[in-house]
């Protein structure tokens, strides 16, 4: 079991994924965001939805914004639909991936 370098919970279970930040060789960097699991259905990939608050300056009020965000799942997480994650930001490991889970934080 690897340090990445993160205050976050290590995994109970054990993985072969060479793309696992814990078990593997991925190394974690830049951004550390926090979503809601929205689409499992890929193998090893979730879609992570992320509600944020952007400020328009010429209304001087916020508005409500959302973002999907691709990233791996380690079969040692085991993200599904539903579940509040933890993601960081990775080498680019596909076309649209480039964030990692490296923690469920509740599940369903």
């Amino acid at each position: 079991m690897r340090n990445i370098g993160l205050d976050v919970k290590l995994p109970k279970r054990t993985c072969e994924d060479l793309r696992c930040p814990f078990h593997g060789t991925l190394g974690v960097r830049g951004r550390v965001l926090e979503g809601t699991v929205v689409s499992d259905k890929s193998k090893d990939t979730v879609v992570v939805q992320r509600d944020y608050l952007q400020y328009i300056k010429k209304y001087l009020r916020y508005e409500r914004r959302r973002s999907n965000i691709s990233a791996h799942s380690p079969p040692c997480i085991g993200a599904k639909s539903g579940d509040k994650v933890k993601i960081a930001e990775c080498r680019p490991l596909s076309k649209t991936v480039s964030f990692v889970v490296i923690e469920r934080l509740e599940g369903v």
